[in-house]
């Protein structure tokens, strides 16, 4: 039987989703699957497109899982796009003259830039804002521009405005309808956005169009508006929306619209049954062309069914055009009829000028939620669509009213029902929610959350909550109660807690391998003393018992701190010596740091001694603490620096070294946008800007790596270390345990939302204490190899054996390897351990 064959025009977000459509329904097992790609790149998230600008990496943005295409057998031609159609031999030829057999087609071409025919508009300095491409190009012009302008004020009008401002930019924005994002908000929401926008900098022009692109010697100097007015700039983005990519149709005799776009019926195929379209290229069977995401979903969803020979229902027959974004920082929703359009519909609106918040709830006579507007505050929005077409559990005045001015409503899952749509970008409803127990679960197997991402507040407070949340079978506190508990009454031992407020059957007695741990770095956090004094050493895990990393031979490795990465060519001279005289094999770290492996446990307080006479200290690279503040070379070095990224990476480390943390933290500084020192997968990173520093937060990298949200843009080198100094104290005070940042920062309610609205703008009155725990930290540190070297009493426990001390353990062996050495596995016999205690 003759495989078939399957070709995908287009690998764009719903290209992809297709792909993976295919792939959940096995066609990918028994069809071959050939995609041609128009741009160098496989699939990118064109949504978050705007994001390259704060630091994310053009493969950061990739939408294709690693090794899915090999996985499935998809054959990808990235730069190569389709030419040629031949339907009656059912043919593609791409542009390298591949051609492609094919037994069904899909065209997801998507659109393309509209460009408004003035004269000039293709004067060196003109961009376009689509493609990874165009922002590439649209950087390194601005190095040389001072003031950008956007035809355009709708979504992707304002983003682009948001980087020519972020590039450094006095930014004009350029739009004909007499308000800003015309399609999405009413009067009033487009005049507090407006407010708002204006407040930072931006100068808007509505109510005005482009009427020419002034030139000199082929190159933009400004722009001559359709009011009369002229406007000087270096440089012009053209975000005036966008139109489908329908000519490969057009040029093979497929239908299309009288305005554009492939037509199809309800089930995705054209007027050639051989033939389907998805996405932005497509005139969907409603007579409209959708240009969100969502819809595009929907569309690859029904394909894929229909090309697995499945029930695909009704088809696509439209789509819900809510939408939920952040421009400019500015929070942005509409759904369901925004504009009011339905006969005899009411408004229900709150406005405040001052804050910039407006909201506007359309409902019917009867009290049917029909839509609505939210600019400034969009908190409510997850909740509020689903409710749509339903008449809300209480008053639409009570829905829109803020904290304080009458008792405002907050709507629980219960008020939903079981049918209502949560993600609207892949069609995931309550009921399908409710049978998932954890977030990881809902994404894994419905996808919701994925995808825009505003759904998730919505689905944490559908999914049932544990029912003990106790830290472990000794106490019924979580970590971080158990944190206050211990700063608030000044318990400074693990006996006084669990006596005090451990459940009723531990009180009296020695904890739990969870607990003691857990308790310990709570005690060390609130520097209770050097670790392994007293109570506090039988708390701590196997490495800070000796205060260096055990390996899997017996031996520890030694890791010296090296701020910043920076060091000196002396400096550099003493960790070899100490390597070479004590057979230490070396190894350059990701963190860079250098480390030394093989040392026995009774040679630590040598090496240390070495190390410290130096000037090294501890690099806490055993402990649950601040390993390392990584650093690029910065603007000293670097021809694209904008700021000198290791004085700032040498700072931090300095503050914040051997602060004990729920889990380890890392960090970086890069001195601009190529981000080469990857600052966001770190715990905590930092890049910078023209105009400072941008910090970035609840990054990872390792097994299930998140790339970092941004917190707050264009810092000052002291607004940057306090709202550092802020963020970490709150993690430690609030996260559970062995919660890295990333974790914590989707479990905490209302995410980053809610952490700009403690560390930045201190809606919870806590950073005058965070910045005080911070300092007292700063003020109080001590290396811990210092102080060890200093007691001879605290030097007693490095040793191998008890009743031997001067004896090395003769287990810890090694055998040479690349002119280093490694370790000795064999297994020993007994008799090599006879007359010896183990420690």
């Amino acid at each position: 039987m003759t495989t078939p064959t399957i070709v995908l025009v287009g690998h764009g977000m719903v290209g992809q989703r297709f792909l993976e459509a295919l792939a959940d329904r096995g066609v990918t097992e028994r069809a071959r699957i050939v995609v041609l790609c128009e741009e160098p790149r496989p699939a990118y998230d064109r949504v978050r497109l705007t994001s390259y600008f704060s630091g994310t990496t053009p493969d950061g943005l990739s939408m294709v899982e690693e090794g899915f295409l090999a996985k499935h057998g998809i054959e990808l031609y990235v730069g190569d796009p389709a030419e040629t159609v031949d339907r009656e031999a059912r043919r593609v030829t791409a542009r390298s003259g591949r051609a492609f057999a094919y037994d069904t087609l899909v065209l997801a071409t998507g659109s393309y830039p509209f460009v408004p025919p003035v004269p000039g508009r293709e004067a060196r300095g003109c961009f376009v804002y689509r493609t990874i491409e165009d922002l590439l190009a649209i950087e390194e012009y601005a190095r040389t521009a001072t003031t950008g302008a956007v035809v355009g004020g709708g979504l992707l009008g304002l983003e682009a405005a948001g980087a020519l401002k972020g590039l450094g930019l006095d930014t004009h924005v350029v739009e004909f309808a007499p308000r800003l994002m015309p399609v999405q908000v009413d009067e009033g929401g487009g005049a507090a956005l407006l407010r708002t926008i204006e407040g930072m900098g931006l100068t808007v022009h509505t109510g005005t169009g482009t009427r020419e692109v002034v030139t000199a010697d082929g190159a933009v100097t400004g722009m001559r508006l359709s009011d009369g007015s002229e406007l000087a700039t270096d440089m012009v983005v053209f975000s005036a929306g966008v139109r489908p990519r329908d000519q490969l149709a057009r040029d093979c005799g497929l239908d299309v619209g009288e305005r554009g776009g492939i037509a199809v019926d309800a089930f995705c195929r054209t007027s050639d049954p051989a033939v389907l379209a998805i996405g932005e290229c497509a005139l969907a069977a409603d007579g409209r062309v959708y240009g969100l995401v969502a819809p595009g979903y929907e569309m690859a969803q029904t394909a894929a069914a229909v090309i697995a020979g499945e029930g695909a229902g009704d088809g696509f027959t439209g789509a819900d055009l809510s939408t939920k974004l952040k421009l400019l920082g500015v929070d942005v929703a509409s759904f369901g009829d925004a504009h009011g359009t339905a006969e005899g519909c009411l408004d229900v609106v709150y406005s405040d000028s001052r804050s910039g918040v407006y909201k506007k709830l359309v409902v019917s006579g009867d009290g049917v939620l029909l839509g609505g507007v939210l600019v400034g505050d969009a908190e409510q929005y997850g909740l509020l669509r689903p409710l749509t077409g339903s008449v809300p559990p209480v008053s639409p005045e009570r829905l829109v009213l803020p904290a304080g001015a009458g008792a405002p409503v907050a709507l629980g899952p219960s008020a939903l029902p079981d049918d209502a749509v949560i993600c609207s970008c892949h069609n995931v409803t309550k009921h399908a929610i409710g049978r998932c127990a954890s977030l990881p679960e809902v994404k894994r197997c419905t996808k919701a959350g994925t995808g825009c991402g505003s759904c998730v507040k919505v689905i944490e407070k559908l999914l049932p909550a544990p029912a003990d949340l106790g830290l472990c079978g000794c106490f019924s506190y979580t970590r971080s109660e158990l944190y206050e508990i211990a700063r608030t009454l000044r318990l400074t031992s693990f006996a006084a807690l669990l006596d005090s407020h451990g459940r009723e059957e531990a009180r009296g007695g020695e904890g739990c391998e969870v607990c003691k741990p857990a308790v310990g770095s709570i005690l060390a956090g609130l520097d209770h003393g050097y670790i392994l004094d007293g109570e506090q050493a039988s708390l701590q895990d196997t490495n800070d018992h000796f205060l260096a990393n055990m390996q899997r031979n017996g031996s520890y490795s030694v890791v010296p701190r090296i701020p910043g990465g920076e060091i000196t060519p002396d400096r550099l001279i003493v960790i070899g010596e100490v390597a070479r005289d004590f057979g230490l094999y070396t190894k350059i770290t990701g963190g860079q740091r250098i480390d030394l492996f093989g040392a026995r446990v009774d040679q630590l307080p040598s090496i240390w001694t070495r190390l410290v006479d130096a000037g090294f200290e501890s690099g806490h690279a055993y402990g649950k603490a601040l390993r390392t503040v990584k650093s690029c070379v910065g603007q000293t070095w670097c021809r694209y620096g904008v700021q000198d990224s290791v004085r700032m990476a040498i700072g931090l480390e300095l503050r914040y070294r051997g602060l004990r943390a729920p889990h380890k933290l890392k960090s970086a500084v890069s001195g601009c946008a190529r981000e080469c020192a990857e600052a966001q997968s770190k715990d905590f990173g930092i890049i910078a800007t023209a105009n400072g520093w941008n910090l970035y937060v609840g990054g990872n990298g390792g097994a299930t790596p998140r790339h970092a949200d941004l917190l707050a843009q264009d810092l000052s080198d002291a607004e940057l270390v306090r709202l550092i100094d802020r963020f970490l104290m709150f993690y430690i005070r609030t996260a559970d345990r062995l919660e890295r940042t990333s974790t914590w920062l989707e479990r905490l309610e209302g995410g980053l939302d809610h952490l700009r609205d403690v560390v930045v703008h201190d809606a919870l009155g806590l950073c005058d204490e965070l910045e005080a725990l911070m300092a007292a930290h700063v003020t109080g540190y001590r290396d811990e190899w210092a102080e060890t070297l200093d007691d001879p009493e605290r030097l007693r426990r490095f040793v191998s054996f008890v009743n031997a001390p001067g004896a090395p353990d003769p287990s810890v062996r090694f055998v040479p390897e690349r002119d280093q050495i490694k370790p000795d596995l064999t297994i020993l016999t007994i008799g090599n351990l006879e007359g010896a205690t183990s420690r």
